[in-house]
This record gives C-alpha cells, sequence and structure tokens, in this order.
C-alpha cells in the first residue's frame, strides 16, 4: 500500500500571520508531497512497499531513508502547530510543564535553550524536544534528514529548520520563524507524547 500524503491538521491559512498560507502550500503541497512521490516509486515492487512510515524510517537506506525521514518529520511538524486562534502557542500545563522545569529550569529557560541551538546550527536541519529512555528531556538538533526515530528517543515536538519552512516569509531570518513557531506551538500535542 503507498503512502499517502496526510492532509493538514488545518486549513492552509490557519497558521498566518505567523506562517501563510504560500509558505504551508510550498512545504506541504510541494516538498513533503515530492518526499512521499519519491518514496512511493522507490519503495515500488520492493519489500518496503507495504510497510508503515515509520517503519520505512526506521529500516531504509540512503535516498529512501532521506524520503521517508523527511515525510515523516514534516507530517509531525505539521502536528507541533496549532493555530494561534485555536489555542497554540501560550504555555504548556501539567506533566509537560513539570518536567520541562525539571530540565530546563522553567518553560522560558527551554524556549531559550531550544531556540539558541537552532539559531546556532548551520544549514538544513531539525529542532527537536526529546524524551529519552529514561524519562529525562533533551533537545536535539539534527541536519537535514536525520530523525530521532531511528535511536531510542521519543520526539515530542519539532522544528522545521530547512529554509522552505520559513524563507518566503522571513527570508533568511530563521530567529523571527522561530518567534513566530513559539506563537503557535501545540503543547497539548507533545504532551500527549511524554507518556
Amino acid at each position: 500500500m503507498a503512502i499517502e500524503l496526510p492532509a493538514l491538521p488545518y486549513d492552509r491559512t490557519a497558521l498566518e500571520p505567523h506562517i501563510s498560507g504560500d509558505t504551508v502550500d510550498q512545504h506541504h503541497g510541494r516538498h513533503q508531497r515530492g518526499h512521499v512521490d519519491r518514496l512511493n516509486a522507490m519503495a515500488a515492487g520492493t519489500a518496503f512497499a507495504g510497510l508503515e512510515l515509520e517503519e520505512i524510517v526506521r529500516k531504509a537506506q540512503g535516498a529512501m531513508a532521506e524520503h521517508a525521514a523527511q515525510a515523516w518529520s514534516t507530517a509531525f511538524y505539521w502536528s507541533c502547530l496549532k493555530p494561534a486562534a485555536a489555542g497554540g502557542g501560550g504555555e504548556p500545563e501539567g506533566a509537560l510543564a513539570d518536567a520541562l522545569a525539571v530540565a530546563f529550569g522553567d518553560v522560558a529557560g527551554f524556549r531559550a535553550q531550544f531556540t539558541a541551538t537552532a539559531l546556532r546550527g548551520f544549514g538544513a536541519g531539525w529542532i527537536w524536544l526529546l524524551r529519552r529512555d529514561d524519562g529525562r528531556l533533551a533537545i536535539a538538533a539534527t541536519p537535514h534528514t536525520v530523525t530521532p526515530l531511528t535511536g531510542s528517543d521519543t520526539p515530542l515536538l519539532a522544528c522545521c529548520l530547512w529554509e522552505h519552512a520559513y524563507f518566503l516569509d522571513y527570508r533568511d531570518n530563521r530567529e523571527k520563524y522561530l518567534d513566530a513557531f513559539w506563537q503557535l506551538v501545540n503543547w497539548e500535542f507533545a504532551a500527549s507524547r511524554l507518556g
């Protein structure tokens, strides 16, 4: 069974004014769709053709692994965002807020470290909030198509650092894009993965 491009969990313009409908169209409709289409073409007629996307990410190598990882990571990213009008942004609550406080001093400390790590990186990639096997929270930046799915960490939150995620809206100003990201974070989604 072919991997399908998942529908966005909101309307293409629902993230405005922080992320434009044009950026969403390019990111979802062009880049993510391209990864899904190339993955399906590569997997057709192989043992990977019947696997779920996460399994392909974990088992494939080379270009197939890269397209699978980008397709999965981008779908995950859309779940990490929630329109501001629907409650995106703000502050986490409950167990997630407590875990962030233990790991980073407080939510502001987490945001500062997450943003600093994202700004330190050069080029395309991802920034993640992860739950380690022992329950501790950690931040990791991964280059290009590298995803935590291939290890033992559980991703809770991701921000795409590929240029197509922000260039139309913010040009090369990654810091402004990250400011916008914090206005849209879906804390409920992250909390649901805390375990």
